[in-house]
């Protein structure tokens, strides 16, 4: 394997969570160029999750049939494609059109990368290259709001997507020159619509993937939960300025980026297993920790900062071990099973937007109940685990 490989794939991975969250500052500047009231942008978020969990499932099946490389440069040429409407759309249902059809091109970038990692590794191996994976995934959907606020200081809210554009471009390039094809014909498969519907089921109701795949969607929820609440949390209750706000920011993307790199030295001395069991279970103790202050307004702003930071380091360092456990069995048909892993992650994370806004009043509370609950999730999957032998990594899975 290329040394720089996990590089490409990462680079490419990050286009997903960019495209989802750096536009998210422009909501106000773009329903004002658009003549149209306060919170209509959301429905342009709605389209992109709607599209990414369509487009997951159609990516997968792509990449099973075709291979990997030209379902990836498909992909994110249409991203490409529909990033240009989306900064030259004229109202708001263009906007949102070219938003569902740059989510269907995205999905192959958070999909088919994954499906690489698993053609060419597993166990302690997998779960290395997967962290390389979460390392983007982590830190991207925080940071990108940051990222577009600085956009809009030198230009209006369609230079989000004409930078968007710019990066879907180098993406196709850098793909199509270094990319290697890691699914070999014989290993293809093609499915009538019947047979992959049945293949999907087949996958979701096998034990070690569904359990797996859970825990990855609830953390997803815990941390969306956060990216979601926290800024009438922090700027509204603590009165923290949007720039503090983002260093804040910046303080658990280091935290989710630190476990998640922690978590190859970690699986190969006590196996992804053992991990991921343990990191779940100091993450719920951080969770309640939180609750309880949260309830009672211990420590102020600051444990609420600090809970939050050491939630997120054991959010890190779980996903990649329940993404390897995941695809672990499915070799054959990587690109399918990792489409349904991030349909379900991803239909999580819009839920928990949904809530935040619901049920969130500007206080830590419904923030830390949230976040607990997708945690708590998490450990019920975990006690239906397989045990390591028979989730089919060796005895030190």
């Amino acid at each position: 394997m290329p040394r720089w490989l996990p590089l490409l794939l990462g680079y490419v991975t990050a286009l997903g969570p960019l495209a989802t969250d750096m536009y998210l500052p422009a909501f106000p500047t773009i329903e004002g160029a658009m003549g149209t009231g306060p919170g209509t942008a959301q429905v342009t978020l709605a389209a992109w999750f709607a599209g990414l969990a369509a487009g997951q499932l159609l990516q997968g099946t792509l990449a099973d049939r075709f291979g990997r490389r030209a379902p990836l440069l498909a992909g994110t040429a249409l991203f490409t494609v529909a990033s240009l409407g989306c900064a030259l759309a004229p109202d708001m249902t263009s906007l949102t059109l070219f938003r569902g059809l740059q989510a269907l091109g995205g999905s192959a970038s958070m999909v088919i990368p994954r499906a690489v990692v698993r053609d060419l590794a597993d166990g302690v191996a997998a779960a290395r290259l997967m962290a390389r994976l979460m390392l983007v995934m982590g830190a991207a959907p925080i940071l990108a709001p940051s990222l577009g606020g600085l956009l809009l200081t030198f230009g209006d809210w369609r230079l989000i997507f004409w930078t968007l554009a710019c990066y879907g471009l180098s993406s196709v390039l850098l793909v199509g020159w270094a990319l290697p094809e890691t699914l070999p014909p014989a290993r293809r498969v093609a499915l009538a619509p019947g047979e992959l519907l049945a293949r999907y089921a087949a996958i979701a109701r096998e034990r070690a993937f569904l359990t797996h795949a859970l825990m990855g969607a609830s953390t997803m929820f815990a941390l969306f939960s956060f990216i979601a609440a926290g800024p009438p949390v922090f700027i509204g209750h603590f009165g923290v300025s949007p720039q503090g706000y983002a260093a804040l920011f910046g303080v658990s993307a280091a935290a989710f980026i630190a476990g998640s790199q922690a978590t190859p030295p970690l699986a190969a001395r006590f196996g992804p297993h053992r991990v991921l069991r343990a990191a779940n279970r100091a993450g719920l103790a951080c969770l309640a920790l939180l609750v309880a202050a949260a309830a009672s307004g211990t420590g102020g702003m600051a444990a609420v900062v600090a809970l939050v930071a050491a939630a997120m380091a054991c959010g890190g360092c779980v996903m990649p071990n329940a993404s390897v456990g995941a695809l672990s069995r499915h070799a054959a048909h990587a690109g399918s099973a990792s489409a349904l892993m991030g349909m379900l992650q991803f239909a999580l994370a819009a839920l928990a937007g949904a809530l935040a806004g619901l049920v969130g009043d500007g206080t830590p509370l419904p923030m830390a109940l949230l976040m607990l609950g997708g945690v708590l999730s998490a450990a019920a999957a975990d006690r239906f685990r397989p045990a390591p032998a028979a989730a089919g990594g060796g005895a030190r899975r």
